[in-house]
C-alpha cells in the first residue's frame, strides 16, 4: 500500500516539475520575443551592451534551469550553477574580490564535476546530447 502511495506522489511531483519547466520555457520565449522586438523598435538599443548581455544571459540561465528541471541530475545542476556564476562574473564585474570568489567557485564546480560525479552518469548525459 505504501509503495502505491509513494509512486503516486512521485508521478504528481514529476508532472508538477514538467509543468513548471514548460511554464518557465514559455516565459523565456516570450521574454526573448520582447527583447527582439525592442531591439528593432527602441532607438539606441545597442548603445547599452550591458542591457543586451543581461537579457541574453538571463535567458540562457533560464534555459539551463528548464533543462535541469526536466532531467534532474547532479551534472545538470552543476551546469546551471556554472552558468549562473559565469553570468555573475560577466555582468557584475565591479568588485575584484567578488570576481575572484566567483572564479574560485566555478573552479570548485569543475572539480566537483570531475572528481565527485560518477563517470557513468557523465557518459550517459553526453550520449543523450548526441
Amino acid at each position: 500500500m505504501h509503495k502505491k502511495i509513494d509512486n503516486w506522489i512521485r508521478r504528481i511531483l514529476h508532472a508538477l516539475e514538467v509543468f513548471i519547466a514548460l511554464t518557465t520555457l514559455v516565459v523565456l520565449v516570450g521574454t526573448l520575443a520582447l527583447e527582439i522586438y525592442r531591439m528593432f523598435t527602441v532607438a539606441d538599443y545597442f548603445t547599452s551592451v550591458d542591457h543586451y548581455l543581461h537579457s541574453v544571459l538571463n535567458i540562457v540561465v533560464g534555459l539551463e534551469f528548464v533543462r535541469m528541471l526536466i532531467d534532474m541530475t547532479p551534472a545538470n545542476t552543476i551546469e546551471v550553477l556554472t552558468m549562473a556564476l559565469a553570468r555573475q562574473v560577466i555582468l557584475d564585474h565591479e568588485d575584484p574580490v567578488s570576481n575572484v570568489v566567483s572564479i574560485a567557485c566555478i573552479a570548485g564546480l569543475f572539480a566537483i564535476r570531475r572528481f565527485l560525479i560518477p563517470k557513468k552518469e557523465l557518459t550517459l548525459e553526453m550520449s543523450e546530447v548526441n
